[in-house]
């Protein structure tokens, strides 16, 4: 089975390598970067194709500027998801995540969705956006719950 996971920079990258690290060799990878992230595709241990796609947003937002980065990722997101047919997207938080997710669940593909382990008491925005798709929607801390009845309570992972 064909996955692709979506690395952010920092510790989004860390927590989607962990996971990984815990499903093991069984499953075919590949991954989705920032362009420019360099040192997350260093620390790939696993192998598989490395596909970079557009920031959509930067620190400092300009709302215009965000709309067309955000359709470049969209864009970057579909060419990889076209080339690997993954079976499923999974991705833990950052904002780069929201495109290749929509694109996937357009596509038909299944949408894991992991919040990430920072987020103890509100979903970040990415999850309340993702939330709505998501065919599988995991929180970390059991008092995310309330707010989102569908997700399923996996505990930390990494």
């Amino acid at each position: 089975m064909k996955l692709m996971i979506v690395l952010g920079e920092g510790g989004h990258s860390k927590e989607m390598l962990s996971l990984v690290d815990l499903l093991g060799p069984r499953y075919e990878y590949s991954y989705l970067l920032v362009k420019g992230d360099e040192l997350s595709e260093k620390k790939i241990a696993t192998p598989g194709r490395v596909y970079h796609a557009q920031r959509p947003r930067d620190k400092a937002h300009h709302l215009l500027l965000d709309v067309f980065k955000t359709l470049r990722c969209a864009w970057d997101s579909l060419v990889a998801l076209l080339r690997e047919r993954p079976a499923a997207v999974i991705s833990c938080g950052p904002a780069v995540g929201v495109p290749p997710c929509a694109m996937a669940k357009l596509l038909g593909m299944r949408v894991v969705f992991i919040e990430t382990g920072s987020r103890v008491r509100r979903l970040s925005m990415t999850g309340r956006i993702v939330y709505r798709f998501a065919d599988l929607f995991v929180v970390q801390w059991p008092q995310l719950l309330a707010s989102c009845p569908r997700a399923v309570y996996a505990g930390r992972f990494w």
